[in-house]
């Protein structure tokens, strides 16, 4: 009997075909913190694919409608957020507003962009979770403007303990609709690895900051 494949499976499964994730042990990617990475996420290839695009939003929907149902505003973090979760605010009949990587250098100076009002409960959606900073960024944003956070909800996280531990400090609940365990399950059994490429992501995952080709 053939086992129910997860939410969370499905997901990943659609990262790596469409190589919106991309696997590479042997020539590893450099990220902007300057760790080496033998992965490298990037959702924003998910617009390009209908199927994935629509897999996503109603992910997104359906984990906002059964955990967070108090949510009168969707914020979408610039700049991987903000399509989906412009999708979602559609699907949803709420607001969007989105949130800048920093201040507008001109008018208003804005960081969040948008009608909100103070007090609203706003639900954050972000592409990506690495260790959290960027994504926090935004949360804090949100607070300085008086929005109460509900939460946020993001495609992928690798799931390190730093962004855990980020999230709990500010008191802001984290859902993903995939994760770096359900990725490389999907990456085994789509053959999408070898037996010496897995060891080299696992490896990684222990101990990302110090990890060596």
């Amino acid at each position: 009997m053939q086992k129910t494949r997860t939410a969370k499976q499905k997901i990943a499964e659609s990262l790596l075909k469409i190589k919106a994730v991309k696997l590479s042990p042997q020539a590893p990617f450099t990220w902007a913190s300057g760790w080496k990475s033998p992965i490298y996420c990037d959702n924003r290839q998910t617009l390009s694919f209908p199927d994935a695009r629509r897999l996503i939003r109603d992910e997104f929907v359906r984990n906002i409608r059964e955990k967070f149902g108090n949510t009168e505003v969707i914020a979408g973090v610039a700049t991987g957020g903000i399509a989906h979760g412009a999708l979602v605010a559609e699907a949803l009949d709420l607001p969007f507003i989105y949130v800048r990587s920093s201040s507008k250098g001109h008018g208003l100076q804005n960081k969040v962009e948008g009608y909100l009002e103070k007090g609203q409960k706003v639900m954050v959606i972000e592409d990506l979770v690495s260790t959290g900073k960027s994504s926090l960024d935004a949360v804090e944003a949100l607070r300085a403007a008086e929005a109460d956070i509900v939460g946020m909800a993001a495609i992928f996280t690798y799931g390190f303990e730093v962004a855990k531990e980020n999230f709990a400090k500010v008191n802001c609940e984290l859902i993903t609709l995939s994760n770096y365990t359900a990725l490389i399950k999907e990456a085994i059994a789509l053959n999408y690895v070898d037996e010496k490429s897995l060891r080299s992501l696992n490896e990684w995952r222990n101990d990302p900051q110090n990890w060596k080709a």
